[in-house]
C-alpha cells in the first residue's frame, strides 16, 4: 500500500473528529470565531511539529521561495474564500443543493493539477472521481425530501452556483498546497509541515483582521472557550497534516477523491453513537462512495 493513502484515511477520519468538535461551538461562536478555532489553536500544534522534525528528527527546514510563497498564499486565500462561500450557503432556504455541488471540489482539483501542476489523472481514476461525486449527491438527496433529482435539476440557481465556486476555492488551495509543499526541499515530511505552518499563519493572521473588524468581541470568547476550541484545533493540525504530506505524495485530485470517505466515517459514528438509523439511499450513497474509492485506487495508474 502506497503510503498517501492511510495517510489520507487518519486525515479524514481527523477531519471528521474535528467537525464534531467544532458544532459544539457553533452555539458559544460567530461561525467566524468557530472558524477561527480551526486556524489559531492548530497553529501552536503545527510549529511544534515542525520543531519536533527539526531537532527530534534532525530535517533541515527548508528555505521557501517565490514560488513557495506565492503558492502558498493563494492556497491560503483559496480556502478561506472556500470556507467563507460555503457558510453563505447557510443563508438559503436550499442551502443542501449547494452543499452538494461543493462536493465537485475532488473533480476540479484533478482538472486544476492536470493544468497548473501537470499532474496526470488516468481514464479509470476518473470514473472513480465521479462516482464518489454521484455517491455524495445522492447522500445528500437523502438527506432532504426534495431528493436527487432536485439537486440535479437546480445546476443554475445560486445555491448550487454558491456550491461550485466553494468546490472551486477548495480545489485550488488543494493543488496550491501541492504545488508549494512539491517547490521546497528536505523530504515530504517536512516539506509538508512548513507549508502547513505558513498556511495556518496567514489564515490566522486573515481571519483575525476579519473577526476584528466585522465581529470584535469573538477573539475574546475564542479564548474563553479555550479547552473544546484547542482540542478543535488538534484535531485539524492532524486531520491538516495528514492532507498536506498526502497531497505532497500524490495528486491532489486523488486524495480529496479518497477523503470523500470522511463522509462514510460520519454515518457510521452516527449509527454508532447516535443511534441514528441509515437510510436505503444513504446505504446506496456509500456504496457508489467505496467503489469509486476502490476504483480510483484500483486504477490510479491505467
Amino acid at each position: 500500500m502506497e503510503l498517501w493513502i492511510p495517510i489520507t484515511l487518519v486525515a479524514a477520519f481527523s477531519q471528521n473528529i474535528r467537525g464534531a468538535l467544532q458544532k459544539h461551538l457553533t452555539g458559544k461562536l460567530s461561525t467566524g470565531g468557530a472558524t477561527q478555532a480551526r486556524f489559531f489553536y492548530a497553529l501552536p500544534f503545527a510549529l511544534v511539529y515542525v520543531i519536533a522534525l527539526r531537532y527530534g528528527f534532525g530535517y533541515t527546514l527548508p528555505e521557501p521561495n517565490l514560488k513557495f510563497i506565492l503558492f502558498a498564499a493563494s492556497g491560503a486565500l483559496a480556502q478561506v474564500f472556500g470556507a467563507a462561500t460555503l457558510v453563505a450557503l447557510y443563508s438559503h432556504r436550499n442551502f443542501f443543493v449547494g452543499t452538494a455541488f461543493s462536493k465537485t471540489e475532488s473533480i476540479q482539483a484533478a482538472v486544476l493539477g492536470l493544468v497548473i501542476l501537470g499532474d496526470s489523472v488516468s481514464a479509470g481514476a476518473m470514473i472513480g472521481i465521479c462516482m464518489g461525486l454521484v455517491g455524495m449527491v445522492i447522500i445528500s438527496g437523502a438527506r432532504h425530501e426534495a431528493g436527487v433529482l432536485k439537486i440535479l435539476g437546480s445546476l443554475t440557481t445560486r445555491p448550487a452556483l454558491l456550491g461550485i465556486c466553494a468546490g472551486l476555492g477548495f480545489g485550488v488551495s488543494a493543488i496550491c498546497f501541492r504545488g508549494a509543499s512539491l517547490s521546497l526541499q528536505g523530504g515530504y515530511a517536512i516539506q509538508a509541515a512548513f507549508t502547513l505552518l505558513a498556511v495556518l499563519t496567514l489564515q490566522t493572521l486573515v481571519v483575525a483582521a476579519y473577526l476584528r473588524v466585522k465581529e470584535p468581541g469573538q477573539m475574546k470568547m475564542l479564548m474563553a472557550n479555550w479547552r473544546i476550541a484547542a482540542l478543535v484545533g488538534l484535531a485539524g493540525m492532524i486531520a491538516s497534516v495528514g492532507w498536506f504530506t498526502a497531497m505532497t505524495l500524490q495528486n491532489a485530485g486523488y486524495v480529496r477523491a479518497l477523503g470523500q470517505i470522511e463522509l462514510v466515517f460520519s454515518l457510521i459514528a452516527s449509527a454508532l453513537i447516535f443511534n441514528e438509523k441509515t437510510t436505503r439511499m444513504e446505504f446506496v450513497g456509500i456504496t457508489v462512495i467505496v467503489a469509486g474509492i476502490l476504483i480510483l485506487l484500483l486504477f490510479r495508474n491505467a
